[in-house]
């Protein structure tokens, strides 16, 4: 039957500022796990598009709120393209991520710019975004979202790993969801590719030739966040608060900077895994092979790889996801991950206007 089945556009913004994951995915309502992805792109943004994001930290009051309206207008942009592209006839709603400015959830504060009513506005879609407000409300840290996911979509995995702007977790225990951040990775590495004229540091290969750091590797592994117990999160303020001074202090040669990141990700990473039998890997970092290779080695696991799909876009796919619970009031925030007062149902809805 045709009305079993749900369509929903996908976006992610991530902080490693590459672009829009765009994806257009049909879900089973009564069985989840049967979801097909149809369509998936990554929109880059224009070099404009990635000052204003990066700097978007530092903007006052009323900058933002400009920023949150045009931010939502290029997302329906974005997303017009991508269904005329595509010759997209069927759309239920689309469920939005926006693009993360603060992220302090110790303070009540949490910023996804991406208004939801230009969106909807643009599109001529019903959207629903915003999924992280409600839970630092209640006291939660409003990340990771992607869990319940995990948790409904790939639960034959031991771990879901993601490896973007910051590694990820999820995984059962004591029949609970656990997740929490472990550790900054792209947002660390791809800040100091640039200052040689690189995007990424491809396959990990300037990584792999420099030198090791020891001084620097122990005192990035003393930091205090790796001795705290979950649910936590990280974010940019984070990495420029105490990695970047770090860094900067101990090396200046950037190919010994990726080495010894790579490393102390690895090391990080390898903490958590400890030698789990199936572990899926999302995230641009799993193309970094020398990242994979050592994570391999301090973990002493065998990392599979999995669907190109699924490894680009996993994020977008649970975003899709969370609105689709969202969507039928069933709970898509997991109090275990986030430490919120109660699972809950989180998001807002937006009808357009004309």
């Amino acid at each position: 039957m045709q009305n079993e089945y749900k369509y929903v556009i996908g976006l992610m913004s991530g902080t490693s500022l590459d672009g829009l994951d765009l994806v257009y995915v049909k879900f089973n309502e009564s069985n989840y796990k049967d979801f097909k992805i149809i369509y998936s792109e990554t929109k880059s943004y224009s070099q404009n598009w990635k000052v204003r994001l990066q700097t978007a930290i530092n903007k006052s009051k009323k900058e933002l709120a400009t920023l949150d309206i045009d931010y939502g207008r290029l997302l329906g942009e974005m997303t017009n393209e991508f269904i005329k592209e595509n010759k997209i006839d069927s759309v239920d709603f689309i469920a939005s991520h926006g693009h993360t400015v603060f992220h302090q959830p110790d303070k009540g504060i949490t910023l996804q710019v991406g208004d939801g009513q230009t969106l909807a506005n643009v599109t001529h879609l019903k959207v629903i975004c915003d999924f992280r407000t409600q839970d630092v409300a209640l006291k939660g840290q409003g990340a990771p979202l992607v869990p319940i996911g995990d948790e409904l979509l790939f639960s034959e995995y031991d771990y879901c790993l993601n490896l973007g702007g910051f590694a990820n977790v999820s995984f059962k225990g004591n029949d609970k969801r656990v997740a929490f951040d472990i550790c900054p990775v792209n947002i660390v590495l791809n800040h100091y590719t640039k200052k040689i004229g690189l995007e990424y540091d491809e396959n990990g290969i300037i990584a792999s030739e420099g030198n090791l750091n020891e001084e620097l590797l122990k005192q990035l592994n003393d930091l205090d966040f790796y001795h705290k117990n979950p649910p936590k999160s990280l974010g940019l303020e984070w990495v420029q608060k105490y990695v970047f001074p770090l860094i900067n202090n101990l090396e200046t040669q950037v190919s010994s900077i990726l080495k010894t990141f790579v490393i102390h990700s690895a090391q990080q990473i390898g903490k958590v895994l400890n030698g789990s039998k199936s572990v899926l890997v999302t995230g641009g970092g799993t193309y970094n092979s020398y990242l994979i290779q050592q994570i391999e080695k301090y973990s002493e696991t065998k990392i599979i790889q999995s669907d190109a799909n699924i490894i680009e876009f996993k994020e977008a796919l649970i975003f899709a996801l969370l609105g689709l619970l969202k969507d039928r009031n069933e709970i898509n925030c997991l109090s275990s991950v986030t430490g919120a007062l109660k699972d809950h149902s989180s998001g807002k809805s937006f009808m357009p206007k004309e």
